[in-house]
């Protein structure tokens, strides 16, 4: 088993979480960049997602997550209405070493901010409106 050269998150409790980390760890050549989101650095990652001030700042760390960790979200709204905030589905995708509670976390951060920011939600509603290219 090669260790990777930065810290990396420690283990979740046996039974707690699917996460994949050990296989991640003894795999060759896998992607361990999720690794380096340590719970140190998950606090400062979803402290940041709940202070969100606009859609132009959560693209920016969505693609900072993707580029970074490999973390890969989806915000999509339902092309029919949305009547509520929570008929914009957050998607974080799988992958080994994602622990489960973190991909639970961070769709609830986004929300939070979004709560506290609805023009959020509108720009986001408006990105992919009729009138979205004028």
């Amino acid at each position: 088993m090669t260790r990777p050269l930065f810290p990396i998150r420690t283990e979740c409790p046996p039974g707690a979480c699917v996460c994949g980390r050990e296989a991640l760890l003894q795999s060759p050549g896998g992607d361990m960049r999720v690794l380096q989101l340590t719970r140190e650095e998950e606090k400062r990652l979803l402290h940041r997602l709940e202070h969100l001030q606009s859609l132009a700042e959560l693209r920016h760390i969505e693609a900072r997550m993707q580029q970074q960790l490999g973390i890969r979200l989806s915000i999509t709204p339902n092309p029919q209405e949305v009547r509520t905030l929570r008929g914009i589905p957050i998607l974080v995708h799988e992958q080994p070493g994602l622990c489960r509670k973190t991909r639970q976390a961070i769709p609830a951060a986004i929300r939070k901010a979004m709560e506290q920011h609805p023009e959020i939600v509108f720009d986001l509603l408006n990105e992919t409106s009729l009138f979205a290219g004028l």
